[in-house]
């Protein structure tokens, strides 16, 4: 018997098809190998998807804008015991170290490394907590600071309410990366609204530290003053408060103003918007348009201005005001003013002066009716040499004064020579006193140009905390967008924790009333009509 006879009788087509599905087997498998191997080495929000309903893995533009601009390197340190982990928190911490090449993410077990964290603070840190480091620059992320919780009342237990992860994490990388904290100081004296807690976090997010001012007792607004929060007094500034306030601002101080409607006479106050080019009308705005109030005509959701820096974000969103005030331009405002509206109403809006005696909120004859701002931002370049003329003219007004005085003893009989020495030493002096601030004016800043800024909101009711839930954070990213603003943040660092319960939907006075139409009329009468037109075939069979 031949061997070809013993062996199986395989054709080359047999050969030619098993080869070719072995092939493409291999093909297929190192290429899912390759794809895997890729796929591995993607930023974690592309192989990942973020299914919760509140995207509390997914990082907003503001953090991405901060972390492309970084030119330093950040090490967030992670400290959670192996097993332990949040994940929730892990996920978020995998997803800034994917941003940029500037964010490293490095977690530290405590059991293995018990003292790693007295190098940057004697205090016990917490499991889960975080601790951004830039050089010498560290903070200290406390694992409870990432959650926020408040007291059910129906149980009398506290529960999770909202993951304040990113906007924690973003303001701690932009505290670590900056050169020096801005200081805001915050007016006190004239029974102004109290700072909430949210308000006071969402400051500290921003990373603005806050003194508080009376300028009854301070001479002037202190010199490392980059922002003056004058928030709603309920009485009049002084005349010095005042001329102290337009002194700081025309040498490139920043300000932000919001006022309540008082009922009451400020002069002073008001004398400080119109040296910018703005006033308030008497009276407060109502709305007419169902499309920009909610529920009640004075509860106002203004036009929101699409070309602002500080409205930018607010894009397609509401801002709820209440009892706000019409502002107004002045026509005599100076060439060098930049007023830009940020809100204003529709233009079936109309002013209630007599707000005591108001006895209904339907629009009367004689009532102003308009589109009126309801908050503005301010701009101004102040020029160095303008500093120096207001020296000049000082120091002119001081030797006229002078020489008028010494021509005057000079021309009297009987004048004593003591006298006029006396009045040659006070011109001396003035002269020195002059020569030297001119000195310093020159000296400071010499040839550079300030900008002053100042933003003015006519509701500071706007930023209660139960307003701004209910446009879910709206009303405070305005404030906090307009602090960034005055202190040339490119981007706000202060991010709206993330609610893990409720989210308010706000509806319009139209809206409420189209969605009652639907849900009330619409649909049960398209439901009978479906029914009956089911009820009449099936009879006919």
């Amino acid at each position: 018997m031949k061997i070809k006879e013993i062996l199986p009788r395989w054709s080359n087509k047999k050969i030619k098809n098993g080869s070719y599905s072995i092939g493409m087997t291999a093909f297929v498998i190192a290429v899912i190998i390759v794809l895997n191997l890729i796929a591995g080495e993607l930023p974690s929000k592309y192989t990942k998807l973020d299914m919760s309903d509140e995207q509390l893995y997914s990082l907003g533009s503001q953090t991405e804008q901060i972390a492309e601009a970084l030119d330093k390197d950040v090490t967030l340190y992670y400290i959670a015991e192996s097993g332990n982990e949040d994940p929730t928190l892990k996920e978020v911490l995998d997803r800034y170290a994917d941003l940029s090449g500037h964010i490293k993410v490095v977690q530290k077990d405590p059991v293995l490394y018990p003292n790693f964290t007295s190098q940057y603070t004697d205090d016990k840190v917490s499991s889960n907590s975080i601790i951004a480091v830039c050089g010498e620059q560290s903070k200290i992320i406390p694992y409870n600071n990432i959650y926020e919780t408040s007291i059910n009342y129906n149980t009398y237990s506290y529960e999770t309410t909202g993951f304040d992860g990113e906007g924690q994490i973003t303001s701690a990388i932009a505290y670590v990366t900056s050169e020096g904290l801005p200081t805001m100081y915050v007016l006190e004296g004239h029974n102004e609204t109290q700072i909430s807690a949210s308000m006071q976090e969402a400051i500290e997010k921003e990373n603005i530290k806050t003194e508080d001012l009376n300028l009854l007792t301070a001479e002037q607004v202190p010199d490392d003053a980059d922002i003056l929060f004058i928030y709603s007094p309920q009485s009049d500034l002084s005349s010095e408060e005042k001329d102290k306030i337009i002194t700081y601002l025309k040498s490139g101080g920043k300000a932000l103003i919001t006022s309540d409607y008082t009922g009451k006479d400020m002069p002073n106050f008001e004398a400080v918007l119109q040296e910018y080019g703005v006033q308030t009308k008497q009276g407060v705005v109502v709305e007419s348009d169902a499309n920009h109030y909610a529920g009640n005509p004075l509860y106002l959701v203004p036009n929101v201005s699409s070309g602002s820096d500080i409205t930018e974000s607010l894009t397609g969103r509401y801002t709820l005001l209440f009892g706000a005030q019409a502002v107004e331009k002045l026509e005599d405002a100076r060439t060098g003013l930049s007023i830009q509206n940020l809100l204003t109403t529709s233009d079936s809006a109309y002013v209630k002066e007599d707000v005591e005696n108001m006895q209904t909120l339907t629009k009367e004859d004689g009532e102003e009716e308009g589109s009126f701002p309801l908050a503005v931002a301010i701009s101004e370049t102040v020029e160095a040499s303008t500093e120096e003329e207001e020296v000049t003219e000082a120091q002119s007004e001081a030797e006229s004064q002078g020489l008028t005085e010494n021509e005057s003893e000079t021309g009297t009989e009987g004048t004593t020579e003591g006298t006029t020495e006396t009045a040659a030493e006070t011109v001396a002096e003035t002269d020195t006193d002059t020569e030297t601030e001119t000195e310093a004016a020159a000296g400071t800043d010499a040839g550079e140009s300030k900008e002053t800024k100042l933003v003015y909101i006519s509701s500071g009711l706007m930023f209660d905390d139960q307003l701004n839930s209910k446009v879910s954070g709206a009303n405070m990213e305005l404030f906090t967008n307009a602090l960034g603003w005055m202190c040339d943040h490119e981007v706000s660092v202060s991010i709206p924790s993330k609610s893990t319960q409720i989210e308010y939907l706000t509806l319009t006075a139209a809206s409420a009333r189209t969605w009652s139409i639907v849900t009330m009329i619409l649909l049960p009468v398209l439901a009978l009509a479906t029914g009956g037109v089911i009820w009449f075939k099936r009879r006919r069979r």
